[in-house]
């Protein structure tokens, strides 16, 4: 229900033809186009050089649309990039840009395009054979809060006319000065009357400002991963920075390395996580009392009222896009799980970085089951990475195919693979 909502499966019919599918059986290239996948996988490079793209969305005849990042000074600058494979090759060879500023969150719904920005959400007409719009893209929710700190902004929609965005905290830890050595946490946190939760729309309603939203769930940190499933919003948090370094004496590097648990959020209305109150830790299992607010990594006193994840992964790995797969071209065990892409950490400093990679969390009936593998690696393009600026290529982006195959999207230089299962 997260990208291609009701989205008419004759949408890009032109007359009796359907533009953009692919008919021939793409080839994997040579060593998968420099990831790592499981056995019977292989994957091929079906774009590239698209600037620092961020999540995709695909249309039921194979047109793919990927937001893009504007990391410049150019205000004209992301916007959207629009694929079409017109030789059915499995490559996208026509390519049309539109829209400009920093995008996000990007959706398919009954007939129109949906962009998350960071201040608004904007929603471009689609018309049957263009790959492009024609028209002016109209704007269904403005003022939107989206300070330089975690203002990108993801989208999903729920299929009952709503869809919902992170509305990111400009904060680490609400400190009263941030990111500054003992400074403490304010309490009761200010930034969470307007910032750190989701946020609920009408779809159909344009000029919508962020209070006639409704406040959907609380106590989050930033989360551009989210994605409707089974009833309910699902979340995959950025957890805090900095433990060591804010709190010496305190906490160690390896601490803060390895505690602040990536967390896997089943949101409803109403949902309160914890952030920045206490943080949940990877190797434990459990919340602990951010030491703003007076923890010292042992007590859990200000936690027992906030909702726990459904599932756990290792900190500062940065979640940023999350989707389940409802295809049938992969083995029965990826079927209906969910499938992360993590941007990779830079706060894991003195030690090596770590994530950048696409990871599976298993489901079954609609509940995490068993532990998360990685599914797709080797992005950096080197081990270990000490300096994420030297990454060949950061996962930010992954969607289902038509025919159940799956796109990854890299933000560093905008390449675009394409995974298949063979071994059948």
């Amino acid at each position: 229900m997260n990208r291609l909502n009701s989205f008419a499966l004759g949408l890009f019919v032109a007359g009796s033809v359907m533009v953009g599918a692919i008919t021939a059986t793409p080839a994997c290239d040579p060593g998968n186009g420099g990831i790592t996948l499981p056995a019977g996988f292989c994957a091929e490079v079906v774009a590239d050089g698209l600037g620092a793209a961020r999540h995709i969305a695909v249309a039921p005849n194979g047109d793919v649309y990927v937001a893009l990042l504007n990391e410049g000074k150019d205000p004209k600058a992301g916007g959207v990039v629009a694929l079409r494979d017109t030789k059915g090759n499995g490559h996208f060879d026509m390519k049309e840009n539109f829209g400009e500023g920093s995008s996000t969150g990007i959706g398919l719904r009954n007939g129109y395009l949906y962009v998350a920005k960071v201040n608004s959400v904007e929603r471009w007409k689609m018309t049957p054979g263009q790959l492009k719009p024609s028209g002016p893209a109209e704007v269904v929710a403005m003022g939107l809060q989206g300070e330089r700190q975690h203002g990108d902004k993801g989208l999903t929609f729920d299929g009952k006319g709503s869809f919902y965005i992170n509305v990111g905290a400009p904060s680490n830890a609400c400190q009263t000065k941030d990111r500054q050595a003992k400074s403490p946490g304010q309490d009761p946190c200010p930034i969470l009357e307007m910032h750190g939760g989701i946020w609920k729309f009408d779809e159909n309603k344009l000029g919508q400002k962020q209070e006639d939203g409704v406040r959907f769930a609380t106590g989050l940190r930033q989360m551009p991963a989210i994605t409707w499933h089974d009833g309910a919003v699902y979340i995959a948090m950025n957890n805090r920075d900095q433990l060591d370094v804010l709190w010496p004496g305190q906490f160690t590097a390896q601490e803060n390395a390895d505690r602040p648990a990536e967390p896997l959020y089943r949101a409803v209305q109403g949902s309160n996580f914890g952030w920045p109150y206490c943080f949940f830790d990877y190797g434990q299992k459990k919340f602990f009392t951010n030491p703003e607010y007076g923890g010292d990594g042992k007590t859990s006193d200000k936690c027992g009222s906030f909702t726990p994840p459904v599932a756990a992964f290792p900190a500062h790995w940065a979640p940023v896009d999350i989707m389940f797969y409802s295809g049938k071209e992969f083995p029965k065990k990826y079927q209906g799980g969910a499938f992360i892409a993590f941007h990779g950490s830079w706060n894991r400093a003195p030690l090596a970085q770590a994530g950048y990679n696409l990871t599976f969390q298993p489901f079954s009936n609609d509940k995490p089951s068993g532990d998360f593998e990685v599914f797709a690696s080797g992005f950096p393009g080197k081990t270990p990475l000490m300096n994420p600026n030297d990454a060949v290529a950061r996962p930010d982006g992954v969607a289902q195919a038509p025919d159940g195959s799956l796109y990854i999207g890299d933000s560093q230089k905008g390449r675009i693979w394409r995974v298949f299962y063979r071994a059948k």
